[in-house]
C-alpha cells in the first residue's frame, strides 16, 4: 500500500480532484485514491472529518495533510523529483507553472457555465458572455506551448500542466466548443492517455447524480 492517500470527489464531476489524481497517475507516482461521494444537497458531511476546508481533493502522507490541487502537485513533485511532474528546464517549468496558475485562478465564466461531466453526451449549449473569451485564451496557451514543444502534450511529454487542463479538455469536448485542429489533436492526446482513460472508466461506473452539474 502506498504512503500517499488522495481523497477525491465524484470522478464524473470533480474537476479539482481530477487534476492531482491525473498528475500523479500519469507520471507514475504510487498512491491510493479514496472517493468521497458528493451526492447530498449540501455535499458530504464526512469530508469535514478528512479535509480542513471541507472540500476535495486532499492528500494524506503520514501526518502531513495537503489540500488544493496545485499544492498537492507541488508537494508530490518534491517527494518524487524523478517522476518529472514538471518540465526539467527551468524556463519551461516556469511557463508550465504560470499556465497552471492561470488555470487555477481564471476562466471563471467557462467553469461556471460548463461543469465537467465525464458521462455527458456531446451537445452544445447557449453560452453566457465571457465563455468564448476564456476558450480563446486557453486555445492560445495550447497553440503557443505546442508550437514550442512539438507536442503531443504541452511540453512534449505528459506533465502536471496537462493534468491541470484536463477538465477543460472534457468541457471543450462535451459542450462542442472548438473545431480547431490543433486543439482537437491536443484533446485527443489527453483523452487517450492511459491515466485519463482509467479515470474516465471509473467515472462512467458511478451512479451518483448531482443535478447542478448536469448542465
Amino acid at each position: 500500500m502506498s504512503d500517499l492517500i488522495l481523497y477525491v470527489g465524484n470522478k464524473n464531476y470533480s474537476s479539482w480532484s481530477l487534476r492531482p489524481w491525473l498528475a500523479l497517475e500519469g507520471c507514475g507516482v504510487p498512491f491510493e485514491d479514496v472517493v468521497i461521494p458528493f451526492d447530498f444537497p449540501a455535499g458530504n458531511p464526512e469530508i469535514h472529518k478528512i479535509s480542513p476546508t471541507g472540500r476535495v481533493p486532499v492528500l494524506y502522507h503520514g501526518d502531513v495533510r495537503v489540500w488544493e490541487s496545485l499544492a498537492i502537485i507541488e508537494y508530490v513533485a518534491e517527494l518524487f523529483p524523478e517522476a518529472g511532474l514538471w518540465p526539467q528546464d527551468a524556463v519551461e517549468r516556469a511557463a508550465a507553472r504560470s499556465y497552471s496558475m492561470e488555470m487555477l485562478s481564471g476562466f471563471r465564466a467557462l467553469r461556471g457555465a460548463c461543469p465537467m461531466n465525464i458521462r455527458r453526451a456531446v451537445a452544445a449549449i447557449d453560452l453566457p458572455n465571457g465563455v468564448m473569451d476564456d476558450v480563446s485564451r486557453i486555445e492560445t496557451i495550447w497553440r503557443e506551448a505546442l508550437a514550442r514543444s512539438g507536442g503531443p502534450f504541452l511540453f512534449g511529454r505528459f506533465t502536471a500542466v496537462d493534468a491541470m487542463f484536463a477538465p477543460v479538455v472534457n468541457r471543450f469536448e462535451i459542450y462542442d466548443m472548438t473545431s480547431d485542429p490543433v486543439s482537437r489533436a491536443y484533446m485527443k492526446a489527453v483523452k487517450t492517455h492511459p491515466a485519463f482513460q482509467k479515470w474516465q472508466a471509473a467515472a462512467l461506473e458511478e451512479t451518483w447524480i448531482v443535478p447542478e452539474d448536469e448542465a
